[in-house]
């Protein structure tokens, strides 16, 4: 077990391997959290996400329904071309969707990276869930995937965001623009 996780990350094929896997877990559980692929069935969760101000405020904004369904249709094919992508994740005592994260391609200053990403329901912040998540998609990034480096983007000022980064082992890189928008560049060790 990875020293990153406080609980195991358990999937469909276990956490205890002796090399890469070549596709990433379709669900994982920790302790406070349930982790599921991200299907097309989970349009209506995006679209709530999509729709709250406050979660799309460090985002690019709200979305409306063609873009949710555009970025919907984006990351399932992640997961077809890379075996990887995006989870929905639930809150293991209610059920209730509390986020999404995941494992992403993206190109930054015309280099291949992989991205961390990860969006929390406001109910939810300040709970340690998206540290958790994000330690969780280090620890099948690495373990899982073989990933030697992961990158994360944050605006700025969004201190909460580098909170969750720094508490999992993500370390500043530089500023870059991203989407047109200045943002700061994480990187793991």
């Amino acid at each position: 077990m990875s020293a990153l996780m406080e609980a195991p990350v358990t999937g469909d094929r276990g956490v205890n391997h002796p090399a890469p896997f070549e596709t990433a877990p379709s669900a994982f559980s920790l302790r406070r959290l349930h982790a599921e692929r991200l299907i097309e069935a989970h349009l209506p969760v995006l679209r709530r996400m999509d729709g709250n101000p406050r979660l799309m405020a460090t985002l690019g904004g709200v979305r409306s329904a063609a873009e949710s369904v555009a970025w919907l249709q984006r990351n399932l094919a992640h997961w077809v071309d890379y075996g990887f992508g995006i989870w929905v994740l639930r809150d293991s005592a209610t059920g209730r969707v509390a986020g999404r994260a995941g494992l992403r391609h993206l190109r930054i200053d015309d280099a291949a990276e992989v991205e961390l990403s990860f969006a929390l329901v406001p109910e939810f912040w300040g709970s340690g869930l998206a540290t958790d998540a994000a330690r969780a998609c280090v620890t099948i990034g690495r373990e899982w995937l073989g990933l030697s480096s992961i990158v994360a983007l944050t605006a700025p000022d969004h201190v909460a965001s580098q909170r969750v980064l720094w508490k999992a082992a993500f370390v500043p890189d530089r500023e870059v623009t991203h989407a047109g928008l200045p943002h700061l560049l994480f990187r793991t060790d």
